[in-house]
């Protein structure tokens, strides 16, 4: 869907700064929103939404388990 989000986990990316979270964030909402920038009347739907993808977005990588088979 959003060919320009980029893996953030490893061994893709060794490192992941909030920026590049807020990021791939940013880029999901605004392909699924149709909106590059939103109206001043959607600008705080906007970011909301951008700032929970985001807090998922980290929950998810500070999760996830890598290079390890399952139990």
């Amino acid at each position: 869907m959003c060919r320009s989000i980029k893996t953030l986990r490893p061994p893709y990316q060794e490192e992941v700064t909030d920026t590049d979270v807020h990021s791939a964030a940013l880029q999901y909402v605004r392909k699924v929103s149709g909106f590059r920038k939103p109206a001043p009347h959607n600008a705080e739907a906007f970011e909301a939404a951008v700032a929970a993808v985001a807090a998922a977005t980290q929950e998810l990588l500070d999760h996830l388990v890598v290079g390890r088979k399952a139990a």
